[in-house]
């Protein structure tokens, strides 16, 4: 069978063992057919192959972020992206330019918030202040919201509401400050707001596949699932709108009912031919910055003692029932005693039982103590890690985050280079949109543990940071084994998917702080060209 698509003259790093460098790869149906030099490669092709000009780009395996949630861009990604607000000045003026082009009474929405922004404490007062009307933000985190008294009162909250998780809003005094923890108080807010109608989300989320394809990212993991999530993949690829090879867990929620835990255990099977399910996904804590984060001790101002879930037993008899029913789980753990949590669930419930499930992994470990580390690898447990989520951190230790660990914590934390060393399998990803989605710069972080383009800056726990190698296989072979996927991608070899990453140069021989400015110039994904600049 001849080739549908081929590639030639470009400098290939398949990633692969056996034949580490090409020039060449040709595909058919979604399937790597040969990889070698141009004339081997020509030999698989015929007249009615497209033949793609190679030169000038270097060919990687296409890069997977092991943790994003695109389709929340409908939820949490709306509005103003406030990511590049660098004092509380610029968050006022993004929030005023907002609200000159929505108007005086709509409600001016925005998302990647920093908590450095409001000194004196999260207080909706203060927020409308600045957006000079009803305002809801969404922390950079995605764990804490924060919302105007307006809003409050539109939606009619007036004072603290029970959820059956450990989300929380926040009251001073017997009055909501406007603070929402969680994404249960979250979405009592949000849910009764106007707008979203399905025809706008479904365009939202085409238009961040599209913008993920073009920064090189030919798959994820997509850590937010439910049974509408499926349909909505079901329909994206029906109409060829489907650009990303994903994984997609379910959400397993304390207050999930019987018949929901029913509905969900029959979807383990679930899958297209870009996505699949057969993964559960559980919350054991929140975050460091709200006290949320579940640590083996509590934090300087005394939180960090509970989990999300109430507990601990119950969500150990959640992981064990998906394990038995073939799912592999997933669980955001950032406090130390989340992870240990989490590593002695999947040690009761062992592995999942349906074979190229992949293993149990853990998500984010941001503080982890050696004991604990220790165990992800004897016990076949995988870490996926966001070292950009360093980007908010400061050198002289005064962000919240650190200020709660204290500095004994702190050097515990985003042990990249621990875990790889104990022998664990280690993913890298982004969270988007907690942090940027572009893997150039969260490859960066990874190489740099500071961020690029400043050489001069001192990295945090330097001993941690990952070399070139490392990193490119946290977004390729590791991201492809963490889901069991490896015997089907991850590398660039004859019968595995064609799915490819090509950038203007190597990724592991560019320098660190040059990685962002890097071009990609090609995103293939199932054999299909998804994004292309010619250099």
């Amino acid at each position: 069978m001849s080739a549908d698509l081929a590639i030639l003259g470009a400098r290939v790093r398949t990633l692969d063992p056996s034949r580490p460098a090409a020039t060449a790869v040709a595909m058919s149906g979604g399937v790597i057919t040969a990889v070698g030099s141009d004339e081997e490669v020509r030999a698989a092709c015929d007249g009615h192959t497209e033949m793609l000009d190679g030169r000038g780009v270097a060919l990687v395996p296409g890069l997977t972020d092991s943790h994003l949630h695109p389709f929340w861009a409908t939820s949490f990604a709306v509005g103003r992206d406030t990511s590049g607000c660098r004092d509380r000045a610029e968050l006022e003026a993004a929030l005023q330019d907002e609200r000159r082009r929505l108007g005086p009474d709509a409600v001016v929405r925005a998302w990647a918030v920093d908590y450095a922004h409001f000194p004196r404490g999260l207080d909706g007062r203060e927020l409308e202040r600045l957006a000079g009307g009803p305002a809801l933000v969404v922390l950079f985190d995605l764990h804490t919201y924060l919302a105007t008294p307006g809003v409050l009162e539109l939606t009619g909250v007036t004072g603290p509401e029970p959820f059956p998780d450990a989300s929380e809003i926040v009251v001073r005094d017997g009055v909501p400050t406007g603070e929402l923890r969680e994404f249960s108080a979250f979405f009592r807010v949000a849910d009764r707001l106007p707008g979203g109608d399905p025809a706008s989300r479904r365009r939202r989320v085409v238009e961040v596949l599209g913008e993920l394809n073009a920064l090189g990212l030919a798959g994820g993991h997509v850590m937010d699932g439910d049974a509408q999530t499926f349909a909505a993949l079901r329909d994206l690829e029906a109409t060829g709108d489907l650009t990303l090879r994903l994984v997609v867990p379910l959400w397993v929620k304390p207050e999930h009912d019987e018949a929901v835990l029913e509905e969900y255990l029959a979807l383990a099977g679930e899958r297209g031919e870009l996505w699949r399910g057969g993964v559960a996904k559980f919350f054991i804590d929140g975050v460091v910055e709200t006290g949320t984060a579940w640590l083996e001790q509590p934090d300087t101002r005394g939180d960090g003692r509970a989990p999300f879930w109430p507990s601990e037993a119950a969500y150990a008899d959640a992981v064990a029932r998906f394990a038995r029913a073939g799912f592999q789980c997933a669980t955001h753990a950032i406090g130390d005693r989340a992870v240990r949590a989490a590593l002695d669930a999947y040690r009761a419930a062992g592995p999942p039982a349906a074979p190229g499930r992949g293993r149990h992994r853990i998500e984010h470990l941001e503080t982890l103590g050696a004991a604990t580390l220790a165990r992800l690898a004897p016990e076949g447990v995988a870490a996926s890690m966001q070292p950009l989520h360093m980007r908010w951190r400061r050198p002289d230790g005064s962000d919240e985050w650190a200020v709660r660990l204290g500095p004994e914590r702190v050097a515990d934390a985003f042990r990249t280079g621990d875990v790889l060393r104990s022998g664990a399998t280690l993913a890298l990803g982004s969270d988007w949109p907690v942090a940027p989605s572009d893997p150039r710069y969260g490859m960066a972080w990874a190489r740099l543990r500071r961020a690029p383009g400043a050489p001069g800056s001192a990295p945090f726990e330097p001993e941690q940071a990952l070399d070139a190698e490392a990193v490119l296989a946290g977004y390729t072979t590791a991201a492809a084994l963490v889901v069991g996927d490896d015997d089907q991608g991850g590398r660039i070899a004859e019968g595995l998917r064609a799915d490819l990453t090509g950038f203007a140069a190597d990724p592991v021989d560019t320098l660190a702080d040059e990685l962002v400015d890097l071009p990609v110039r090609l995103t293939v994904v199932g054999g299909r060209v998804v994004h292309h600049v010619e250099g």
